[in-house]
């Protein structure tokens, strides 16, 4: 219906009939409303009782028939006898209390007369009157309407219902936060009496009324501060919120000290005074940890970076302010303050144990910090750059009886997927039919379902299998040993030390990228990677230097080290038509950025930005420019606002890799953020209708997984989001939301994601099947998930004769047995709390290769597949005592439950299973002691857990029998 001019006179014609039936409805409903117990005969004799003195108590106070004898002391005793009703009434709210029902149709009387109290504010008595009045309407009216209500017609004076039609919004008869109105008139009019010097008056009596009463109040003040922000208040200052912040003064200790700290944190954000926490006293040992994790979960909300940096900045000084040392580096590395672990290392110099948990989580998280100055540095520096990892590892897997090499053919199971009489593989003699993309797809299988054991059986024995490899297969399959001896650097150079002199040039250039490979995220003293790989960079051969910039890339992910950057530098500035100069180009693009992931680095990113600006076309056009976009956006992982300069830049490229760059670096910027206006940014790229150069809305479509992984709620509406996209878009981002999914659930096979890829698996279209396939690898990683290796085995009789297809079957099966199941490639760690640059970065890589594979995967640059090396880690958990030797004890491993805002100390897990460590660990679940005989130093039972023994641990009498 068309609105009508507001100046336009309305005639409203009511049928008489029609009002009085309305007029008995209305006097009915405010009968209802207003007096819920009026019927006497409902009441017990002490309802009753109560109910005639608390009227008469009314009736004193306002002296309907104004008897002289009747004085402001005389009154203030009938108002003394009110509150001590409605103190005693609100403390415990199981229900109404009686008194509230009872003084509700008194309100308006009330109000009345505290309207009609004036005078002098000297006279003590009638000042003390007025404020405690105040009091009690201001708890009356919290049971009255609020703000936002509205109204019927017919319950309207029609003088109003003239106005209403005009088009004036119709809001409730009480006013807006009247509650607070009184309460901060009872507060003036207490602080009067204070400067008078009256000892009744009290600025904490919030309490009193219960805690209901302050949850509404700090309900209206919200409201309140955002009114006068609106009205143009400064919310820098105090001064125009001195009123209301004197109430948040109270009301958050009172909260704080009664279990109440969610509420009290988020009152001090809707105040946006944060920090007034840091100053409370009733934060101890007791509740710090309540506080602290709902100020890390709220972080999850804030949409603005400065807000989420507050948040998480105010849990980081809770954290140290209550010494708590290693949870105060969870939050600094999740925040990206390095510049913190210094210091945080420095205050725990009189606890070891703890210096090691944190040097520890730094090696998990991959950041290269040198510890100086300690007498134990070479320890700690060893914990660090992860020089025990392999050994560890191999422990856990001699201990779990998993050290037998596998061969392709374990994992393939071909016998299972022969049906009538049909065989794959064979022709009619029997012979095995050799294929170069087969025995290629056996080499990544034979290196990632062995990674980190030291020992397989097709290279390690002897060089036979090289050989049945061309080219880049020679390649694949040499680097595959950096992957077998993964993190052992001493052993594993010695087996790839005699391919480095090969004559052949592709077996060379797979060891350069093998010795990349052996020392992902290990730190070694003699640093061979570099040095080894160094005279390659600056080499002749395209094959050495694309090996040499991909090994430099994994080996140093993380790590920021310039020496590295100054030898990648001059090839991202090389200048060439030819396509192979291009491709050095961006593999080291790709390199600098995963060195530098996260690190805002302004040579690297000017550098980058300036070689896509100076780029030809056909340049740009190249398959593989578009990881020279991925290494700009790694660059600003995680790191929100502070890509924007860079953003501009890109937008002034006069070619569609502009459009791709941009949504990359953005997405990539506010990864794991959960923020839903950026979300909602992707979600518009991707509604325009493209059937050629869409190639940035299926980076939209990622970045829609990437913004929302790690954040449960997010996570499920991005799921909603993929099933519309499926429906209603076209095909490039349909291509894309396989890849989505697996960023969502990396290394965490939920039942209804395989589900839903398995169907997408079977999809006439080839590149939406095959990205569908290797995101079920990528979802299983490293879990030997069973229907998962059904499905694949399904699948690979299916597509027996598509030679891609077979291929990345291949790949995703390798990725699902990685490591014999004892590896996962989650880069979000530290009970979900902490992401890894470096892990996202490698998975990533992966990620926008499957965006072409005709062109990377399926073509020459198959060797990106090692780039997964950053994110492969061990899901085990091992517990050590203070030397690092194991001590078995006993743990519960069951499924995470969210704690947080709950009261008392509820349960951390579900449907969990007692085991002795070590034990794997799954990316939802979550594992704590099973006994008190120790405690760990770790809040976080993840990785190697340090444990001491607990002082007040009492064994156990044998007496009872």
């Amino acid at each position: 219906m068309a609105p009508k001019d507001e100046e336009t006179p309305v005639d409203i014609t009511v049928d008489t009939a029609t009002t009085k039936k309305n007029d008995k409805d209305a006097k009915k409903s405010k009968q209802s409303n207003d007096d819920i117990v009026e019927d006497d005969n409902a009441l017990s004799e002490e309802d009753k009782e109560l109910k005639e003195r608390l009227e008469t108590c009314v009736s004193t106070l306002i002296n309907e028939n104004n008897e002289a004898s009747v004085t402001v002391p005389i009154r203030l005793q009938a108002l003394d006898v009110m509150v001590t009703e409605l103190r005693s009434a609100t403390s415990s709210m199981t229900s109404v209390p009686k008194p509230l029902k009872f003084l509700r149709p008194k309100f308006d009387l009330l109000k009345k007369y505290y309207g009609s109290i004036e005078g002098d504010n000297s006279d003590k008595e009638l000042l003390f009157l007025r404020a405690r009045l105040a009091d009690v309407l201001s708890v009356l009216a919290m049971t009255l309407g609020k703000h936002g209500e509205y109204l019927p017609l017919y319950l309207l004076d029609p003088s109003v219902v003239q106005v209403l039609s005009a088009g004036i919004s119709h809001r409730l008869i009480a006013e807006d936060r009247e509650s607070l109105n009184f309460k901060l008139k009872g507060t003036k009019d207490f602080g009067a009496l204070k400067q008078l010097g009256d000892t009744r008056a009290s600025d904490d009596n919030l309490g009193s009324w219960g805690h209901e009463f302050v949850r509404s109040l700090a309900g209206e003040i919200g409201q309140e501060y955002n009114s006068r922000v609106i009205d143009g208040a400064d919310p820098e200052k105090d001064e125009p919120f001195a009123d209301l912040l004197g109430m948040v003064d109270v009301i958050v200790p009172f909260n704080v000290s009664h279990n109440a700290e969610a509420e009290a944190v988020d009152l001090l954000i809707e105040v946006q005074r944060l920090a007034k926490i840091l100053d409370l006293d009733s934060i101890d040992e007791n509740n710090y940890k309540r506080v602290c994790l709902y100020l890390i979960k709220t972080a999850d909300y804030m949409s603005d970076p400065d807000d989420y940096a507050e948040v998480l900045d105010s849990a980081y000084q809770l954290f140290v302010k209550q010494e708590q040392y290693f949870d105060a580096l969870r939050v600094a590395l999740r925040i990206g303050n390095d510049d913190a672990i210094p210091d945080l290392l420095a205050k725990s110099a009189d606890d070891k144990l703890m210096k090691k948990q944190m040097c520890l989580l730094l090696g998990r998280q991959r950041i290269n910090y040198e510890v100086e100055d300690d007498e134990e540095e070479d320890e700690l520096n060893e914990l660090i750059g992860n020089e025990k990892l392999s050994e560890e590892f191999l422990k856990v897997a001699q201990d779990l009886d998993v050290m037998d090499p596998k061969t392709p053919e374990d994992i393939y199971k071909s016998h299972l997927a022969e049906t009538g009489g049909f065989s794959r593989r064979r022709d009619a003699g029997g012979a095995v039919v050799d294929s170069a993309r087969a025995n290629l797809a056996s080499t990544y299988v034979n290196a990632f379902v062995n990674a980190g054991f030291g020992q397989d059986k097709l290279m390690t024995p002897d060089n036979e299998w090289l050989y049945k490899n061309k080219d880049h297969g020679m390649m694949a399959a040499s680097a595959s040993l950096g992957l077998i001896q993964l993190w052992n650097v001493e052993e594993g150079l010695a087996q790839i030390d005699k391919f480095l002199y090969s004559s052949e040039e592709y077996v060379k250039a797979g060891a350069a990228l093998a010795v990349g490979i052996l020392s992902s995220g290990v730190r070694n003293d003699a640093d061979p990677t570099l040095a080894l790989l160094d005279e390659h960079i600056n080499g002749d051969s395209h094959v050495m230097k694309c090996a040499a910039c991909t090994g430099l890339g994994i080996a140093y992910a993380g790590s920021a080290r310039e020496d590295v950057m100054e030898l990648l530098l001059p090839i991202v500035e090389q200048e060439g038509s030819a396509p192979t100069t291009m491709l050095e180009v961006s593999l080291a693009g790709l390199a600098l950025g995963m060195i530098y992931v996260g690190k805002c680095d302004d040579a690297v990113g000017g550098t980058i930005v300036q070689r896509l600006m100076e780029a030809s076309d056909e340049e740009l056009d190249h398959s593989h420019a578009k990881f020279l976009c991925l290494g700009l956006g790694l660059l600003f992982l995680g790191r929100m606002e502070k890509g924007e300069a860079m953003l501009e830049a890109l937008r002034t490229i006069e070619h569609k890799i502009s459009k791709f760059a941009v949504v990359v670096l953005e997405t990539c910027a506010y990864a794991g953020s959960g923020n839903v206006l950026k979300v909602q940014e992707m979600l518009h790229q991707c509604a325009e209708h493209l059937e050629e150069g869409a190639e940035h809305q299926m980076a939209a479509v990622i970045g829609i997984g990437l913004i929302t992984m790690g954040e449960e709620v997010g996570a499920e509406m991005a799921l909603r989001s993929f099933e519309h996209l499926l429906h209603y878009c076209e095909m490039p981002v349909k291509r894309a939301v396989p890849l989505a999914l697996g960023v969502l659930n990396i290394s965490n096979p939920d039942f209804a994601v395989i589900d839903q890829l398995s169907r997408m698996s079977h999809d006439p279209d080839a590149e939406i099947s095959q990205n569908a396939i290797l995101a079920m690898g990528l979802v299983s990683a490293g879990t030997n998930n069973s229907r998962v290796a059904g499905l694949l085995r399904q699948l690979s009789e299916f597509y027996s004769k598509e030679a891609g297809h077979v291929f990345c079957v291949r790949i995703a099966q390798a990725m699902l047995h990685m490591g014999k199941g004892l590896l996962t490639l989650s880069p979000i760690h530290s009970d979900r709390m902490i992401t890894s640059g470096p892990a996202l970065g490698g998975v990533l890589t992966l990620i926008y290769s499957c965006l072409d594979l005709k062109s990377t995967l399926l073509d020459k640059t198959h060797y990106l597949l090692y780039y997964l090396t950053c994110a492969m880690n061990p899901r085990m958990l091992i517990t050590v005592n203070e030397d690092l030797s194991w001590r078995p004890v006993t743990v519960r491993v069951g499924m995470a439950v969210e704690t947080v805002g709950q009261a008392g100390k509820p349960k951390t897990i579900t449907g969990f299973q007692t085991h002795t460590t070590p034990v794997l660990i799954s990316t939802k679940e979550r594992a704590e002691l099973g006994t008190e005989e120790v405690l760990s130093v770790s809040s976080v039972l993840e990785g190697i857990v340090v444990v001491k023994d607990n002082p007040d641990f009492e064994e156990p009498s044998d007496e009872k029998k």
